[in-house]
């Protein structure tokens, strides 16, 4: 201690003493020493009040007892664990050891135990000196016995301990030192104990902290599967304008229909709102149907949304906006069984075969036109007829050739103006279950086991492809995908009604799945399509032949998309199967407990529908799974479409819930 903290000590008591002791309000303790922030040095320095607190309470903290350890080593002090590393211990144990030698002839036991292990070791003339000391070492034994020449004579095998005392002293010694050498063995164990304890406690910051590392490694990864998605997203809108712009300086027009958002990479438009939402939670209801959903999609985020439901032939249309139903789309017949929008335009497919092309802008005036317009003034069904290329076409007042159904060929005026169709396309003689279109190009699949491609500019079906000559006529199968050609039973019912019962949901409820062609999608002339049968198959659009089937369901497909590098597919087998398109083998497979309805995926994850009431969502980088259940649906889960961070999902609650992701 320096002068000047001598001094400091000094006044601080004469202080406590005249007034009366104590250290104060607060009591110290060695918890607050250890956080007291003491620094001796050898320098100048200031003294704290807390510094003259811990000097007044020296006293104090020298009669507080010191906190003992817990665990393996609390009867372990340490001065116990310096005595029991000191060699002490070891040189007691030699000098036993050097009590029970006997005096014996010369046997050599050192050359024969080296020449056992192949070892040629030269006399050593020291071989009969002891390491011990001569004040440890205790002789018994007597040379008594040597005959004639230094040769022993025979008298008989006796013991080796036979004729030797050690006395009581001795033995009482040896036995004092065999159990402190015990009781060190202990402390020592004790001590090793705690320092592999220490070392496992590392080992398992260490891999924590290795853990959280990897799991930067993935956000990161994540992160650039991101910026990459936006920078294709930033490049598409920079191709879609500058095409804009030169369409606007020619005077062309616009193509019918606008880039499709399933092939949409690049993140959406969102209010800066959305940011604030809580994730992986439904923020919105839209309540309105009174049936299962049967299909939906939307044009973007905040956007506009069409869903139709089980035993409604009159699809709504809301504002996601404000959560608010704008109508209806009026002209199915039946139940409508896939939508898709694109922009204001929307496509729907219905049980009645026919397919229907929707103006959204209109949507609010034909509500108008229904409260105007009576039934008497709207043109029969059964003044349609079918042409040779599956397109409707309707006789015109004061004209005898028919024209293509449109919106625009009605007999009232009214229609004429304000209905919300610009085309009725028939050809499928059973419902239509699946379509995808982009621009002027559609394919359509149905339940007639047929899947046709029309063109939105005419009207027209320009090819037909036969789901049950292809299955009689099997492409090449992708390798590792051998697979017999009954694939499950009810495939053999491909010939005539197709009805298979889906496996139970979560909440018991079953249905009959009648949908042969689940999902088709198309790009460029390259088409994919899951069918009844089980079957993934590619087609080439130019001939309308399939090329690959890929197999491996063992239940009808009911939803697939693909991109550059896979095709994903979900299906009643209760599994989602990643394939690779550049070899054509399965590349993953996903197992769950009941079948799966819907998916949609990007580079990052899969969203999927699989019978439960919430939405799962598989992060393809870190191969986990997760649900969305936060104010979800209360029945299974059974359509749903998302964009960017924004999720739309409709389930047999009748419910549409809308989720931020």
């Amino acid at each position: 201690m320096t002068p000047r903290m001598a001094s400091a000590t000094a006044n601080a008591a004469s202080r406590r003493a005249i007034s009366g002791g104590g250290v104060g309000s607060s009591r110290m303790d060695f918890a607050s020493l250890g956080r007291a922030p003491m620094r001796l040095g050898l320098g100048t320095r200031k003294l704290t009040s807390r510094d003259l607190q811990i000097v007044e309470a020296t006293d104090e903290l020298l009669e507080e007892e010191i906190p003992e350890p817990e665990g393996v080593a609390s009867n372990v002090s340490l001065l116990r664990g310096f005595n029991a590393t000191i060699p002490s211990s070891e040189k007691s144990r030699s000098r036993r050891r050097q009590t029970r030698n006997v005096d014996t002839p010369r046997l050599g036991l050192k050359k024969l135990g080296m020449g056992s292990r192949g070892l040629l070791v030269d006399d050593d003339e020291h071989d009969h000196e002891s390491v011990a000391s001569e004040d440890d070492v205790v002789l018994v034994g007597s040379s008594a016995g040597k005959g004639k020449k230094g040769k022993i004579k025979w008298k008989g095998r006796t013991s080796l301990s036979a004729g030797v005392s050690l006395g009581k002293d001795e033995l009482l010694r040896q036995t004092h030192e065999i159990e402190r050498d015990k009781e060190n063995l202990h402390v020592r164990r004790a001590l090793i104990h705690n320092e592999v304890e220490e070392i496992t406690n590392k080992i398992e910051a260490l891999d924590a902290i290795r853990s959280k590392l990897q799991q930067d490694l993935l956000r990161l990864q994540e992160d650039e599967l991101e910026l990459d998605d936006e920078l294709e997203g930033v490049r598409e809108r920079l191709e879609l304008e500058r095409s804009t712009n030169h369409a606007s300086k020619t005077s062309q027009h616009a193509t019918l229909v606008a880039q499709s958002s399933r092939r949409r990479k690049g993140p959406a438009f969102l209010p800066s709102e959305h940011d604030e939402l809580p994730q992986e939670m439904a923020f919105m209801t839209l309540e309105g149907h009174t049936t299962p959903i049967t299909a939906l999609d939307f044009s973007e985020p905040y956007g506009v949304l069409v869903s139709a439901s089980l035993d409604d032939s009159q699809p709504r249309v809301w504002d996601l906006l404000t959560g608010e139903e704008i109508g209806r789309l009026r002209g199915h017949r039946s139940t409508v069984k896939c939508i898709q929008v694109e922009d204001h335009l929307c496509l729907t497919g219905g049980e009645d075969g026919n397919l229907v092309l929707w103006d959204l802008r209109r949507v609010d005036e034909d509500e108008e036109w229904e409260r105007d317009v009576s039934l008497s003034d709207v043109a029969e069904e059964d003044e349609a007829v079918v042409d040779e290329f599956g397109s409707v076409r309707r006789p015109e007042a004061g004209a005898t050739n028919g024209a293509i159904h449109q919106g625009a060929s009605s007999t009232s005026s009214a229609v004429v103006s304000n209905s919300p169709s610009i085309r009725v396309l028939e050809g499928h003689s059973k419902a239509v279950t699946s379509l995808y279109f982009e621009d002027d190009c559609l394919v359509t699949g149905a339940s007639d086991k047929t899947m046709r491609q029309w063109d939105l500019a005419t009207g027209q079906c320009v090819m037909t492809m036969d789901i049950l000559w292809a299955i009689s006529h099997p492409a090449t199968a992708g390798p590792g995908t051998g697979f017999p050609n009954h694939l499950f039973p009810g495939a053999a019912a491909a010939a005539g009604t197709f009805a298979v019962p889906t496996p139970p949901f979560s909440d018991g409820s079953w249905d009959m799945y009648q949908d042969f062609v689940g999902a088709v999608q198309f790009w460029d002339c390259a088409l994919v399509s899951g069918s009844g049968d089980g079957a993934v198959r590619m087609w080439d659009m130019r001939t309308g032949q399939p090329h690959r089937t890929l197999l491996g369901h063992t239940g009808p497909v009911t939803c697939l998309q693909f991109d550059e590098l896979h095709i994903i597919s979900g299906s009643l087998d209760k599994s989602i199967r990643i394939w690779d398109l550049r070899t054509g083998g399965m590349f993953e497979t996903l197992k769950y407990d009941h079948a799966v309805t819907a998916l949609q995926f990007d580079t990052r994850k899969i969203v999927a529908a699989t019978g439960q009431n919430g939405i799962d969502i598989y992060n393809r980088t870190t191969m986990q799974h997760s649900s969305l259940l936060t104010n979800g649906h209360t029945r299974p889960a059974e359509k749903l479409r998302y964009m960017d961070k924004y999720l739309v999902s409709g389930g047999r609650d009748a419910m549409v819930k809308i989720w931020a992701l």
